[in-house]
């Protein structure tokens, strides 16, 4: 007999392990998660929080606080661009504010949170609705069967050993995933593209920033290729470096002949001065990589994150792609577990998020290549998509989706174009209580009906018990989501659209019953 018993056990308790526990938490599942080091981040690392992340965040009631905590470490709406040193000649601005032209299409706004600050307020969730998390704890092996996973964990500190047996095995070790490897999944795609690192430093470079408002500012000079981070108030932040020398002929081994005083050179030769005085608080070694799961799932065990996708840091999308992967399977492994899903709905997590994750790594690689690896060279790349597209335009196709005859196999596109079209986001509109459209989203389904659409939401009341109805009148509503004001829409618990009619049905009761059992591949 096992020691412990759960119905999902999360191995990873970072970024997306936290967000796996608390959005099933908030589904009323209950977890345990083991992370091997001791505590939350102790160092920056991903920082920027797309609109898509920011919409999970407010789901959980933890939006209002991540942009609090984000004031404390960043001047908003700031710029990413380049320069050849930090006090000199400037060579292009990439994005020149983070929430130009984007305020539009949500309630959130991308800011920068960084880990050390975000995965605190992830852990206080997921334990206050259930979950249970044991930092310095490994996975010291596992097994799976037909019915559930086997695994054996040790804390660190004790040693003393016990077993956990779960339904469910969430995936969220990071890039080197050691349950990845131990499933023969193999990563496909440029494999790895340097040996990097992050200079975690004091110094005081403020006159250095000359009051431009600068969130990421990369940099390409003759000794080195990187980017710094500066927190207010501009006495801290990081140069994470790629490469040293010139940029036609890099040396993409940047661990080698690695000691404090080289460190301290790097600093100054990205900052342009040498009379900042520099002080080294800590070196974080990381590979560049590209790459993709062949499969995000085996049998009872799902990937998620850095385990089923790898990216470089260019445009910011690896965590905020692992959060959406968190949140696209909690629902369903939730709905599983109570028996309100077929098994089959499982299945759809694979369907939806390895494409979407593919794509975003070959952004992520474009980006890469074309401001920091040239000598890569160009040709075959990706054609860089629109930063917002990639956030919150994609479109799903699975079980778990009914497409309505709209649908042109585009994977992604305009995020203002999608209008209600299943497999996509569902749109935002401001309602009459000032609250969005997104926040009737979350444990349910919710069905969403035009000002003419009553009789939807009565057929919704009798389809489900479980199944939000609601009538919005507001101007625009119908156009925003493709319908008319007799029409409705089935919006599933993350978010996205599942179904939709464009008009009223004489059996609406009959036909959302008969949706919503498709829809859980009942």
């Amino acid at each position: 007999m096992p020691d412990l018993e759960v119905p999902v056990l999360i191995v990873g308790g970072s970024l997306v392990g936290l967000s796996s526990a608390m959005l099933l938490a908030q589904h009323g599942i209950r977890t345990l998660t083991v992370e091997h080091h001791r505590g939350t981040a102790i160092h920056p690392r991903a920082a920027q929080m797309n609109q898509r992340t920011m919409e999970i965040l407010r789901s959980a009631g933890l939006e209002q606080v991540a942009r609090q905590r984000s004031d404390l470490q960043f001047v908003q709406d700031g710029a990413v661009m380049a320069v050849e040193t930090l006090a000199g000649k400037e060579l292009a601005w990439y994005v020149p504010n983070l929430n130009e032209g984007i305020r539009d299409v949500s309630p959130s706004v991308r800011v920068f949170l960084t880990q050390n600050l975000l995965e605190p307020l992830l852990k206080a969730r997921a334990e206050e609705w259930g979950a249970e998390l044991r930092f310095g704890t490994d996975m010291v092996s596992f097994e799976q069967d037909a019915d559930g996973v086997t695994a054996v964990i040790r804390p660190r500190d004790s040693g003393k050993t016990c077993s956990v047996r779960a339904r469910y095995l969430i995936a969220a070790d990071g890039s080197h995933s050691r349950v990845r490897d131990a499933s023969g999944i193999r990563m496909l795609g440029h494999g790895v593209l340097s040996n990097s690192i992050t200079i975690y430093f004091h110094g005081n470079v403020e006159r250095l920033l000359r009051g431009r408002n600068l969130s990421v500012i990369y940099v390409y000079n003759p000794e080195l290729t990187g980017f710094f981070r500066i927190e207010k108030p501009f006495d801290y932040g990081f140069l994470a470096v790629n490469s040293v020398g010139p940029p036609g002929r890099p040396v993409t081994d940047v661990w080698a002949d690695l000691t404090d005083a080289r460190c301290r050179e790097l600093v100054r030769a990205a900052l342009g001065v040498n009379n900042v005085p520099i002080a080294i608080e800590n070196v974080m070694k990381w590979q560049a990589t590209a790459d993709s799961a062949e499969r995000y799932r085996d049998g009872r065990i799902f990937l998620a994150g850095d385990a089923a996708h790898s990216m470089p840091p260019t445009g910011g999308f690896g965590g905020n792609t692992g959060v959406q992967d968190a949140h696209n399977l909690a629902w369903k492994l939730a709905l599983v577990l109570k028996g309100t899903a077929g098994a089959e709905l499982l299945s759809t997590y694979d369907a939806e998020r390895r494409p979407v994750g593919a794509f975003t790594v070959e952004q992520a690689y474009s980006r890469y290549v074309t401001r920091w690896a040239t000598y890569l060279g160009t040709d075959g790349i990706a054609p860089m998509a629109n930063d917002l597209d990639i956030d919150l335009g994609y479109r799903y196709r699975s079980a778990a989706v009914i497409a309505d005859g709209d649908d042109d196999g585009r994977l992604l596109e305009s995020t203002r174009e999608t209008r209600g079209r299943p497999g996509t986001r569902a749109p935002h509109l401001f309602l009459s209580d000032q609250k969005s459209t997104l926040d009737l989203f979350g444990r349910n389904f919710a069905l969403l009906a035009g000002a003419e659409g009553a009789t939807w939401c009565e057929g919704a009341r009798q389809a489900s018990a479980h199944l939000d109805a609601h009538r919005i009148a507001e101007p625009g509503f119908a156009e925003a989501y493709g319908i008319t004001p007799s029409g409705a829409v089935l919006v599933r618990p993350d978010g996205v659209v599942g179904w939709r009619a464009k008009a009223a049905d004489a059996t609406p009761g009959a036909t959302v019953a008969g949706v919503l059992q498709a829809l859980l591949c009942r």
